[in-house]
């Protein structure tokens, strides 16, 4: 990695890094090779816009290469730097390791405000960036796969497999080059929530643990918990919705851009949502409490944080006033090395970014092999497993003399469809992943925390491929 700077989101990746790696018997060479990114590519192109040239700078960054295809997202922002390109690889690499899915780690982005450009313009600057990501073999479904991220999409995930296809015409893995992709250009059901989706499966599996529970100082089960979300993007939106509705979390705090809104009876995720869509922002919504300094409910009076915004949003500034016994990093790289530190020492737990956030890779493994398959999932044996349910259950109602139950029926008679597939294997990954990593927390005492188990299951996955098997 480039030269870090004091405090920033790199510096908190290496040093969460170096204090896992104190923890293990890592070869020297080894643990010098993970701390840093394999190749930093960076590129600098011009699209002309309303008559007028205007030059662009990107990055595409490759933590390993120990499995491939390298695979991570691209982001569209304003805030993009070769430092925060880095430690989304690194941090990339070992996401997969921790979930066990066989890919290394990569990350792009593009310095840009994708809302200060028209559609059409936007459309040429996507396709731009991915013409520049191909010639050096960063966009390939062999070698490196990107995804969706901060800023960008469906729409901009197809234009640049588009540009791939088109310079490779003959490639019947095209499609493969990129994940994320809307479900008629080859991507897969479920990809879009798929991040929200995985953060709560992770709650949800952490509160199947009572150990993990009375560590946080919390009361069994996840309805009724009093939560704050801070950004209502695609990761907040998606996970804030799920909690709500589907274990009856109360959403007492949003935080935005522009402010936070505050409701002790719980806010309606969905209509603050429509509302952020259509203005912009959520200030003026009738339904709560307008806080204008958003950030500040970040240390609001609650069970459950959840930071899905931008990095570095928890710090040694405000971690000592943050009241929720949970944080759940539904963003990267929230919770900064140092409040990191803070935290733990007031025994506040924290499932970690490389583990909560997995969700989209995830489910992006899940599009890739689809799109190498050349299948839809679930396609062959569908109606199959319908037929065989229907069966059962009528069989059932034959000997109990008596009709099932239409609740029950209904489940027991679900599809084996794409969205469904997905869902389930999303879930059982999460969950599997969960229970490794805190096999290491609770088997370990000079293992405080789950970060710290996390990143030793993942460093270790990784470095055992390159002591047994790499050149």
């Amino acid at each position: 990695m480039s030269a870090e700077q004091p405090h920033s989101f790199m510096h908190s990746v290496k040093r969460m890094y170096d204090f896992a790696v104190s923890k293990m018997d890592l070869p020297t060479g080894i643990a010098e090779l993970l701390g840093e990114c394999r190749t930093v590519y960076q590129v600098r192109f011009q699209v002309k816009i309303n008559g007028e040239y205007q030059v662009f700078k990107g990055w595409r960054a490759t933590h390993s290469e120990h499995q491939l295809p390298a695979k991570g997202g691209i982001r569209f922002a304003t805030e993009v730097n070769q430092d925060e390109v880095e430690a989304l690889a690194a941090l990339m690499t070992f996401k997969c390791a921790v979930v066990n899915v066989p890919f290394g780690g990569s990350k792009g982005g593009l310095c840009i405000d994708p809302r200060a450009y028209s559609r059409e313009d936007l459309d040429m600057i996507t396709r731009r960036f991915a013409l520049e990501l191909e010639k050096k073999g960063y966009l390939s479904p062999a070698l490196n796969v990107p995804a969706p991220d901060m800023g960008t999409g469906p729409r901009e995930m197809a234009l640049m497999a588009d540009i791939y296809r088109t310079l490779h015409p003959g490639d019947i893995d095209a499609a493969a080059c990129i994940t994320g992709k809307p479900p008629e250009m080859g991507g897969v059901e479920g990809r879009t929530e798929a991040t929200g989706r995985g953060v709560q499966y992770a709650m949800q599996e952490f509160f199947r643990h009572s150990e993990d529970i009375a560590a946080a100082s919390l009361s069994p089960g996840l309805t009724g918990k009093r939560v704050v979300v801070q950004g209502l993007g695609n990761v907040g939106y998606h996970a804030a919705k799920f909690l709500e509705e589907e274990d009856g979390c109360l959403i007492i705090g949003i935080i935005e851009r522009d402010g936070g809104l505050w409701s002790e009876k719980g806010l309606n995720v969905e209509s603050v949502f429509a509302y952020l869509q259509e203005h912009g922002g959520v200030k003026g919504y009738p339904d709560a409490e307008y806080v204008a300094d958003g950030n500040s409910l970040l240390e609001a009076d609650c069970d459950i944080l959840v930071p899905a915004a931008l990095e570095s949003q928890i710090h040694e500034g405000n971690a000592e006033k943050i009241k929720a016994n949970l944080i759940v990093e539904a963003a990267n790289g929230p919770v900064t090395a140092e409040a990191d530190e803070i935290l733990r020492q007031r025994g506040k737990i924290i499932i970690p970014d490389m583990y909560a956030n997995a969700g989209g890779v995830t489910v992006s493994y899940f599009e890739w092999t689809k799109n190498l398959a050349h299948m839809q999932f679930g396609k062959m044996g569908r109606r199959f497993m319908q037929s065989r349910a229907e069966s059962a259950v009528d069989a059932l109602e034959q000997v109990m003399g008596d009709k099932f139950p239409e609740k029950l029926r209904q489940g027991f008679e679900k599809e084996a469809d794409e969205l469904n597939l997905v869902r389930s294997g999303l879930e059982d990954t999460m969950c599997e992943a969960y229970q490794e990593i805190r096999e290491i927390w609770h088997s370990r005492d000079d293992v405080p925390d789950l970060r710290t188990a996390a990143y030793i299951l993942a460093i270790g996955r990784v470095a055992h491929y390159y002591t047994e098997y790499a050149l």
